[in-house]
């Protein structure tokens, strides 16, 4: 009987000859078996259809020849498998702009997942925020494609460390929840490869192995199943030398979908298994098709498994210890924005006599959607655990909550400061999951009851967000403890924008927070009370107004997505100004930028700018840089970000920061004959503290 395992050190040249092997030796029924999950839907119904309660079989296996499978986890913000630690959601960890921490972050993953039985990694999530009504905007890192290849590369990195296949999701133009099964998303070739393809191209120019398409259909054709996207685009422009596989469900509906470039079907043969075996001898799908399909899915597995682990063995009591649960915190604690603060933050500890911790989602453990991505860690401490945990024995700790808005007043009036948590929860925003495919009995049951008078009411149970401002019982409240305090911190949680014009003059401080993880409480307390000064910056535009926005319709058949939204679209429209803009965030202390120097070097351009903490605390500053163009040969943003970094300087402290950028990413997409172009002459190069022009040096370079 042949045997055709992979073993531990076997070269490039040995994993060729197994792969030939394996394909000479299977029959047509075995390879296309290969290319399908296995045993989802029995699984689920095992674990009481509750997501992630097995490694779920998601392509390759051969028994016969010893062929190993790959076993599925989803993400981002942790292994969605048994008690895994929770991470601030992938929005909050955008707003660090830590690439080094989301590796890590990446690598604890890794490590969890092989603790957990499972090969392949769902975590990296890296569809573009064109609009902050996304329900699933908290997946993903923020609206900037630069920015978003940069932390998806990051954690693609950090969980193939440990031998987990991580997969770049979902491919592409993903950003309506609601309609994502049946949307048609036009794009013109120059908007999908400058905006809403950069992100994956680095991604998996950083070695990601396997990308999960999307639901929802590219200029007409749905993207499991999208030539141009799968083979044109991935295969032939990019060299992507990896699988494809579908996402969970109704992720392709053609047999034809493997001969545009699909190589799993996920998590059942649906639409592949005997279908594609029939279609195969039929002639309506050449052979060829499957053997390269196998060959992807088979290359990639023997790759991984036949290289060494950095661990002797993964076991379970390596998931959610001390060290990752650090991590975690120290996530959260980076992640944190500041928009506003009038002389209010940081609360003295000492000096505190009694404080008042309002709002419901103050003690409600609220770490993110209900979907996919749901983590269920052992502990999850909430703002009102972590602040109490933080305080004084002597000091007065009050509570009250919207409902009761004479006890708001009362609380807040007793108290010497007061701190308001408001936001969302699964119920307003996240992955919508309708009918037989929901994957949580609860929500199934709440969107096939109730989905239509929530709709009138401008309220779902998931999906994408009906309104960006914060529910009307949580506005009052603010407004009462603020006329009864001057001293009022409010605190939002949510996986995105959320628009506070018409409250936020009132509160003294405002603190985004998104969702925030299992050490979200401890993470905030010493933000508040000065233990870290904050330090995330925005990775969205937060507008004054909904009608800012470029159109959104989560209903929508179709809808086109042109090349401006976020920063670039409040740049071009001189009578719109953001509340917020991407990259703002203040800090307990302030920094001085200077000494902006570009120069030309052979292949790209040499920056460097000298930064000065000119207050009195230690503090991360995070330096943004952007680039601005000609703009003659064709139509181009003001200024798009081409580098970042976060940099810890001690009061008084001054660094020169050094950045180097390709001339390659000046280049647009020249559609007339399909190839990158740098446009000659006068570039602009900015530096500083957020993407606001006012905040940013300037320099101008001739290339």
């Amino acid at each position: 009987m042949t045997s055709l395992p992979p073993r531990k050190g076997m070269s490039p040249e040995e994993i060729d000859e197994t792969v030939n092997a394996i394909l000479a030796e299977a029959t047509l029924e075995e390879k296309v078996a290969m290319m399908s999950g296995r045993g989802f839907f029995q699984q689920f119904k095992e674990s009481d259809s509750r997501w992630g309660g097995h490694p779920y079989r998601a392509g390759g296996g051969c028994e016969r020849l010893d062929v190993p499978a790959l076993y599925f986890t989803d993400g981002p913000r942790g292994v969605a498998r048994g008690k895994s630690t929770c991470f601030p959601c992938s929005m909050a960890r955008g707003a660090t702009f830590d690439r080094e921490l989301e590796q890590r972050i990446g690598e604890v993953m890794g490590i969890e997942a092989r603790a957990q039985d499972c090969t392949l990694s769902g975590a990296v999530c890296i569809n573009l925020l064109r609009h902050p009504a996304w329900g699933r905007a908290q997946e993903t890192y923020g609206e900037d494609p630069y920015h978003v290849g940069e932390m998806g590369a990051a954690l693609a990195t950090g969980i193939q460390t440990h031998n987990v296949v991580a997969t770049a999701k979902h491919f592409a133009v993903n950003s309506i929840e609601n309609a994502r099964f049946k949307v048609d998303v036009k794009v013109d070739p120059r908007t999908l490869r400058e905006v809403y393809l950069p992100h994956f191209k680095r991604t998996l120019d950083a070695g990601c192995a396997s990308v999960m398409s999307a639901y929802n259909k590219l200029n007409g054709e749905f993207c499991g199943q999208n030539r141009v996207l799968l083979t044109d685009i991935l295969r032939d422009e990019w060299g992507f030398e990896g699988f494809v596989h579908s996402d969970w469900v109704a992720g392709v509906h053609a047999p034809y979908g493997a001969a545009a470039g699909l190589d799993v079907e996920n998590p059942e043969p649906l639409v592949f298994g005997d279908k594609l075996v029939a279609a195969v001898n039929s002639g309506a799908v050449e052979p060829e098709v499957i053997d390269r399909a196998c060959r992807r899915i088979l290359t990639t597995i023997y790759q991984f498994a036949s290289r060494e682990d950095p661990y002797e063995s993964y076991t379970l009591d390596m998931v959610a210890t001390d060290a990752h649960r650090a991590v975690a915190k120290e996530a959260a604690t980076k992640s944190v924005v500041m928009l506003k603060n009038t002389a209010v933050l940081p609360l003295q500890v000492d000096r505190l006599k009694s404080i008042a911790v309002l709002g419901r989602l103050a003690r409600l453990e609220n770490t993110g959607d209900h979907g996919s991505s749901r983590v269920r860690p052992d502990h999850v401490v909430t703002a009102y655990e972590g602040i109490q945990k933080a305080l004084a024995p002597s000091t007065e700790l009050l509570y009250a909550e919207e409902t009761d808005l004479n006890q708001v007043r009362v609380a807040a009036a007793a108290a010497d400061s007061v701190v308001v948590v408001v936001g969302y929860t699964a119920e307003e925003e996240g992955e919508y999951v309708p009918g037989d495919i929901a994957l949580d009995p609860d929500v199934q049951a709440a969107v096939g009851e109730a989905t239509e008078a929530q709709r009138t009411n401008n309220f779902a149970v998931g999906g994408d967000r009906r309104l960006l401002t914060l529910p009307s019982a949580q506005v009052a409240m603010i407004e009462a403890a603020c006329a009864e305090n001057d001293k009022v911190t409010v605190v939002m949680i949510s996986g995105s924008a959320v628009v506070i014009s018409g409250w936020v003059d009132r509160a003294g401080a405002v603190l985004h927070g998104f969702y925030m993880g299992m050490e979200g409480g401890h993470a905030l307390a010493d933000i508040l009370f000065g233990v870290v000064s904050p330090s995330g910056k925005l990775p969205f535009s937060v507008p004054e107004k909904e009608e800012d926005l470029p159109f959104f319709d989560p209903d929508a058949d179709e809808i086109e997505y042109g090349p401006y939204h976020g920063y670039t679209m409040f740049d071009r429209e001189a009578d719109k100004v953001p509340a917020f803009p991407f990259g703002f965030g203040l800090s307990y202390t302030t920094f001085e930028y200077r000494a902006l120097k570009t120069y030309n070097a052979p292949d790209g351009l040499r920056v460097s700018a000298t930064v000065r903490n000119t207050g009195s605390v230690c503090a991360d500053e995070i330096v943004q840089l952007y680039a601005g163009f000609p703009g003659k040969a064709v139509d181009r943003p003001l200024k798009l970000l081409r580098e970042f970094t976060r940099i810890s300087l001690a009061a008084g402290e001054v660094r020169t920061v050094h950045f180097y950028i390709p001339y390659t990413d000046l280049s647009y997409w020249n559609e007339s004959n399909g190839s990158w172009v740098i446009e000659r002459g006068t570039h602009q190069i900015y530096v500083g503290g957020s993407s606001r022009t006012e905040d940013l040096l300037v320099d101008e370079v001739v290339l």
